[in-house]
């Protein structure tokens, strides 16, 4: 893709080093022994990491019984518009890793992170099932553009 935007591969090489240093900077900011907090890094964080793809990706971060980060895996690759999930898959992440906690979050390849109607309902259903087995739902973040996401909680939509 970087190619098609006129650099060589030497440049195209040079940027995505730099993002993933970018990315790895920010994920030192996401305190490792103590709760996850901080919204905004956490975001930062993702963002670095997922923000400009070309179709949607869901993930989870993981957390343990104080909200400290377990772990983080990209559960799902979808379409341009749309990523189907299923809470089934990011409950059983949860469960196979002992996290009482999870964080979802995925891209919005448009840039608006404004949650869509699915987005809405994935998430009460989200809840739902994770209050089921026990995992609570402590956040869905919505990634855009550059520097653009909303948290699904903050904007009460559970």
């Amino acid at each position: 893709m970087l190619r098609h935007g006129g650099l060589r591969d030497t440049q195209a090489s040079a940027l995505l080093a730099s993002c993933e240093l970018a990315s790895r900077l920010a994920r030192q900011r996401i305190p490792r022994r103590r709760p996850l907090d901080r919204t905004e890094d956490i975001a930062r964080f993702l963002l670095l990491r997922y923000q400009q793809r070309d179709q949607e990706i869901m993930g989870a971060l993981f957390l343990d019984i104080r909200h400290r980060l377990l772990g983080d895996q990209e559960i799902f690759r979808g379409t341009l518009s749309r990523a189907e999930v299923e809470p089934r898959e990011i409950l059983k992440e949860c469960l196979l890793r002992g996290a009482a906690g999870v964080v979802v979050f995925h891209t919005h390849p448009s840039g608006d992170p404004t949650p869509s109607d699915a987005d809405l309902l994935f998430t009460r259903r989200m809840a739902h099932a994770a209050t089921l087995v026990g995992v609570e739902l402590v956040d869905h973040l919505v990634l855009g553009a550059i520097g653009l996401w909303v948290s699904m909680k903050a904007q009460g939509d559970w």
